[in-house]
């Protein structure tokens, strides 16, 4: 781990009100870190879903964000307050074309010394409109 890069704790929750059907809340726990590189923060942690890791690289941005994934999903999904924006979403199936309109993107110190991410979006994959997600992501930088 560089000088730069340091270890955090991450808390992620995701809520997914979508076009049909009832909504849904994700909360995860996860270890990870936050880098200082060209006047931006990246924030990278590792999660599994049904024995699959997935690593995420979020470039922390109070106007546009680009959120990168990659192992066994692949998705550049940018969101930007200013405008709709478009990434891709590929897997074992195939790619599919993501747009994302942005309500909300904020990062906040918060009290407690943790950063707290907060973005509200509505997606749409493939030209159909697939709901409104809300990512709250607060991390805290762990002492070694």
């Amino acid at each position: 781990m560089s000088e730069q890069e340091k270890k955090v704790k991450v808390k992620l929750v995701s809520t997914i009100l979508p076009t049909e059907g009832e909504r849904e809340t994700y909360e995860m726990w996860l270890e990870g870190s936050i880098t200082h590189k060209a006047g931006n923060d990246y924030l990278r942690y590792e999660e599994v879903q049904e024995d699959q890791t997935i690593r995420t690289t979020i470039k922390l941005a109070r106007r546009d964000t680009v959120i990168l994934r990659n192992g066994a999903v692949k998705m550049r999904m940018p969101l930007n307050i200013e405008q709709s924006e478009i990434g891709h979403y590929e897997s074992m199936y195939g790619s599919l074309p993501l747009e994302t309109t942005t309500h909300q993107l904020a990062i906040d110190a918060q009290a407690d010394g943790s950063t707290r991410f907060l973005t509200q979006y509505d997606l749409r994959v493939a030209g159909n409109s697939v709901g409104n997600y809300t990512l709250e992501i607060n991390f805290t930088e762990v002492n070694a």
